[in-house]
């Protein structure tokens, strides 16, 4: 792992999911891990009831876009988290992967999103916490 670790999220359209997870991981990081994110087959745009769920809890991610996933994004994180992507996500050695099976917000009302919202933040206090550790493992 680098100094400064490296999280790409990956989902299919990088429209709810994945730019949650990237927000919360950025907001409750302070800057400490470097964020990315992206899909496999990306959208035209974020989905309106991500935004307005991820701004409930004073996160705008209004101006993100989806992002194509690209083998050098891979590359360059020291964990992927993949949400529904399958087959599409590159596997390099070395890399540490986790799969995080959510609820799909597309589509859904903002009242559906919120719990994806929650539970992402939860797992998104996992990561960080394992993160760190790793790091202090490193240290000693």
């Amino acid at each position: 792992m680098t100094e400064r670790p490296s999280v790409l999220f990956v989902c299919v359209h990088n429209a709810g999911r994945s730019q949650m997870a990237a927000a919360w991981l950025s907001h409750l990081s302070g800057g400490a891990i470097e964020v990315r994110s992206a899909g496999s087959a990306p959208a035209d745009r974020i989905n309106p009831s991500v935004v307005a769920a991820m701004a409930e809890v004073g996160i705008d991610i209004a101006a993100e876009q989806p992002k194509v996933l690209t083998t050098e994004a891979v590359r360059a994180s020291d964990v992927v988290v993949t949400m529904g992507c399958g087959d599409a996500c590159p596997i390099f050695p070395g890399k540490r992967y986790e799969d995080w099976e959510l609820e799909d917000p597309a589509g859904r009302s903002v009242a559906a999103v919120r719990p994806v919202r929650d539970e992402i933040r939860r797992r998104i206090e996992g990561l960080i916490a394992s993160l760190q550790s790793a790091r202090a493992q490193l240290e000693e």
